[in-house]
Order: C-alpha cells, then sequence, then structure tokens
C-alpha cells in the first residue's frame, strides 16, 4: 500500500519522527508572528486569537496524530498524546516566564480572558474523566460525552468571548501588566496575504502529525516502551513544539497576553482531540480504552492548570528562581508524571 510507512526500520522512523519535529518548530516559529498580526488586523485582541489561531493551528498535527491512531484502533497513543501535549504545554509556560526577567509572566499577562480559558480547561478534562467513568454506552460507536464536549467547548468559547468584551471583573493595573498593542510597522501587509500563509502553515503541520504517527507506531512497537510512555514523553512533546516556540517568541516580542492565551486556548482545544479520537476509533468508547496511567495524566493537567490560575489570580511579581511560584509547583507535578510513567508507578487499568 503506497506511503504506508508502518514497515519503516526503526532508524528510518526515528529520523522521520526528527524531520517532523523540526518542520514542526521552524513553521511554529513563523505562526507566531502571522497570528500575532491577524489579532491586530482582525480586532480579535491576543487573547481569543490565541484560542481560536494560534492554539487550534499550532495544534494541527496532534490532533492529526491522534485521530489517526484512534482510527488505527490506538487509543491509548490518541488519548496519551492529547493529554501529555496539554501537559508539556503547560509547562512550557515556565520556560516562557524565564525570558520574561523583570517580573514574573502571569502578573504581565493577567486577563480575564485568559482566566476564563483556563476555566474552561478544568471543564473540558472534567468531562474526559466523566467519560471515563461513566457507563460504557454508545451510539454508532460515539459516547455520548463526545458531542457533549464538542458543544460545551463552543458554548465555553462564547462565554469567554462575553467576559472579554463585557468584562465585570479586570485586574488590577499595575507598571508591570501589558496590553495587546498593535505594532504599526506590521500594518503594510495585506490581510489577504497573512490569511494565506497562515493556511499554508497549517497544512504542513496537518501533514507532519499524519507523518509522525507513523513513525511513533514503529517506535512504540519496536522499542517496547508502549503507546503511553510514546505519546506522553515523545508524541505531545513533538507536537508541542510550536507551542514552546511561539510562547517564547512572542514573550520576547512583548505579546505577553498572547504568550498565556496561546498555552491555556490551544490546551483547551486538544482537550478536542479526544473527542475526534473517539469519533474515529471503531472499536466502542475510547474513554474505556484507555488505562490508569492515562487518566493520571488528564488528573495531572487538571492540577497544572489550577495552579496557573491560581497565578494569575495572586499576580505574584517574583518568585523562587525569579518566576513565580506557580511555575515552580507546575514544574514540579510533571517531573513527578514522568517520573511515575518511567518507573512504573501508575499501572495501567
Amino acid at each position: 500500500m503506497p506511503l504506508s510507512l508502518t514497515n519503516l526500520p526503526l532508524a528510518w522512523s526515528i529520523g522521520l519522527f526528527c524531520l517532523c519535529a523540526l518542520v514542526i518548530g521552524v513553521i511554529g516559529t513563523r505562526l507566531t508572528h502571522v497570528v500575532d498580526d491577524l489579532a491586530d488586523r482582525t480586532g480579535l485582541g491576543e487573547a481569543i486569537a490565541g484560542a481560536l489561531l494560534l492554539g487550534a493551528t499550532t495544534s494541527l498535527s496532534g490532533s492529526v496524530l491522534s485521530v489517526t491512531a484512534g482510527w488505527a484502533g490506538q487509543a491509548e497513543l490518541a488519548v496519551s498524546n492529547a493529554v501529555g501535549g496539554i501537559a508539556v504545554q503547560t509547562l512550557f509556560l515556565t520556560v516562557a516566564d524565564m525570558f520574561l526577567r523583570r517580573v514574573n509572566l502571569e502578573h504581565a499577562a493577567a486577563s480575564i480572558g485568559n482566566l476564563m480559558q483556563g476555566a474552561l480547561l478544568v471543564c473540558m478534562l472534567s468531562l474526559i474523566l466523566v467519560g471515563s467513568f461513566s457507563p460504557e454506552w454508545t451510539l454508532w460507536g460515539i459516547h455520548p460525552i463526545t458531542p457533549l464536549m464538542v458543544v460545551g467547548y463552543a458554548y465555553g468559547l462564547r462565554i469567554v468571548n462575553e467576559a472579554r468584551t463585557a468584562p465585570m471583573w479586570m485586574p488590577a493595573r499595575t507598571r508591570e501588566t501589558r496590553e495587546d498593542v498593535p505594532d504599526e510597522a506590521l500594518q503594510q501587509r495585506s490581510l489577504a496575504s497573512l490569511w494565506t500563509s497562515f493556511l499554508i502553515m497549517a497544512l504542513i503541520l496537518g501533514v507532519a502529525g499524519w507523518l509522525l504517527q507513523r513513525s511513533a507506531t514503529v517506535i512504540a512497537e519496536e522499542t517496547g516502551l508502549g503507546q503511553v510512555a510514546v505519546g506522553v514523553l515523545l508524541t505531545s512533546i513533538t507536537t508541542s513544539l510550536p507551542e514552546l516556540v511561539t510562547s517564547v517568541t512572542a514573550v520576547r516580542r512583548g505579546a505577553l497576553t498572547l504568550a498565556v492565551g496561546g498555552i491555556i486556548g490551544g490546551n483547551a482545544y486538544d482537550t478536542l482531540f479526544t473527542a475526534m479520537s473517539d469519533i474515529a476509533y471503531r472499536e466502542g468508547s475510547i474513554y474505556h480504552a484507555i488505562s490508569n496511567q492515562t487518566l493520571l495524566w488528564v488528573a495531572l493537567s487538571m492540577v497544572m492548570t489550577g495552579v496557573l490560575i491560581m497565578g494569575l489570580v495572586r499576580r505574584e511579581k517574583h518568585g523562587p528562581g525569579r518566576i513565580g511560584f506557580e511555575s515552580v509547583t507546575i514544574i514540579g507535578l510533571y517531573l513527578a508524571g514522568v517520573a511515575m510513567v518511567v518507573f512504573g508507578g501508575a499501572n495501567g487499568g
């Protein structure tokens, strides 16, 4: 079968994996500039643009990987890639925080939009747990929690937008608070040109995700690592490289709200990987086909997001190592999760 790529030798699969990682990283860098410009030109604002444009598009490689894995019957790889990506992308905010030396990133980027997106993310992750512990009912192979997640996400974005346009709560202004400031020098580029670049890069990221699923399957089988370890420690990190690049680049450009909004908004969108994978998975409910290891990462992602929200509300200017307390806690939580996967502290179920 042409271009199946499932019979590649291990060395070739690792090479393909690394090549896709490089492509995703480079495209992610360019995508930051394009989305930031679109946010200014369309009037969406950086927080909403981070969710609708930057978050969703930089997640394309991950969503394609999860859906193709679900279609191939690889439930663990599909869901662990999704929730592992959410966890590592939250971790990436601590990296971006390190690049903003004068003040804690969560202090400078506090906004009602980012707080609301964080709350939406916690709700979406909770629905995955509800699906896993609910009765194993399906209709045409789709669990009832899947359409609920799609509707909940769409309604949640509406609430986020309403809170942004007519806020009933505002963060206190400080000298370090940064707001969206359009770059007049970028107004020279036509809107059509920006959208064309945006769509081309989105397509490239989608193809990269399709290739990653093939190479990851071979790596999991040939090395004996298993789908959860490959999903959490390899594919989720690789498909999340745009979030790392874009958050750091956004901080360096001074687009601090975009940096945080891109991560939180992208994470909320990434929960839909599980819903998409459930539709593609033809062997029943994907929520009941995953192990306790994967559910562990759902729970860890919820805790990490909760800590991040606390950081956005607390708005500590400086913490340990000149980063916020939330960054230190998130690093510890992520490392604990990795240790449990590597050393088998969370048994499959």
